[in-house]
């Protein structure tokens, strides 16, 4: 069915959501973004949805004024940072829930379209100056020196990313998604949620999403929350390297840490 543009309902950095078509939304990207990360985003996606994941069905790719766009299944509802902000839920209830969508994803298979962890950091650091070239060769060997993991990792799967629907909750975003261990997506929400606090957030809600996510995790996982936090504390350096090669901090100084605790964690490695 072809849609037409509607009503904005929804914006993020890259992009802009409309109305499309009944029961269905257009994810258009903003004029100047390139349309390769739009392209990825829906290859991704459709890999993930075909390999039975979590992921939404890639309606269709459209082109209006030179701009990108995926269509999508319509979800309706409010997003988990929304019931937050608002008070309908706790922060312990956020975190749970995020828990069992992570493992949601980590039980799908791995789709072969999907890069791995290591070749994702090799190419991104090739073509940016964002993470100095020391860092980036030692983040390499690091990721070589751990033990071998390939599922599926989002990546991204923040409340931001969870719209709660009358069917549950829905993961949407999956740009960022590769083939790397769980505990490295387990790992980058705990990044995300205790070194990447914008200045306007609660950091002590956000501290407690990550308490509630990371105790949940370890519970489904059959191990404790200490057993859980060693087996993610090696793949540290590496999900900073990741957070800056996608020019993720929100200043400069949290970008200044991350290198900061880069080399520190690759110092303690020689």
């Amino acid at each position: 069915m072809r849609g037409s543009l509607g009503e904005k309902i929804g914006e993020g950095a890259m992009a802009e959501i409309h109305a499309w078509a009944p029961g269905q939304v257009v994810k258009l990207f903003k004029a100047g973004a390139p349309s390769r990360f739009g392209r990825h985003e829906a290859r991704m996606t459709r890999a993930v949805f075909a390999a039975g994941g979590p992921a939404p069905e890639v309606l269709d790719e459209v082109t209006l004024e030179g701009r990108f766009g995926i269509v999508l299944p319509r979800f309706d509802g409010p997003t988990l940072l929304q019931l937050l902000l608002t008070g309908a839920m706790t922060s312990e209830q956020v975190g749970a829930i995020l828990a069992t969508l992570y493992l949601s994803v980590h039980k799908t298979p791995p789709p072969a379209d999907v890069v791995s962890l290591r070749d994702w950091i090799d190419a991104s650091s090739r073509n940016s100056a964002t993470l100095p070239k020391h860092l980036a060769a030692g983040v390499l060997t690091l990721i070589d020196r751990l033990p071998p993991g390939d599922g599926l990792c989002h990546c991204d799967l923040h409340p931001g990313n969870v719209i709660m629907t009358v069917d549950g909750p829905k993961i949407i975003d999956w740009a960022c998604t590769l083939r790397a261990p769980a505990v490295f997506d387990i790992g980058r929400a705990h990044v995300t949620l205790s070194e990447l606090v914008p200045e306007d957030a609660d950091p002590e809600r956000l501290r407690a999403i990550n308490a509630a996510l990371q105790s949940e995790c370890a519970r489904l996982a059959g191990i404790s929350p200490a057993k859980l936090t060693a087996a993610m504390q090696p793949y540290l350096p590496i999900l900073r390297a990741f957070v800056l090669l996608q020019q993720r901090p929100a200043t400069p100084a949290q970008r200044e840490r991350l290198i900061q605790r880069i080399e520190a964690a690759l110092r303690s490695e020689d």
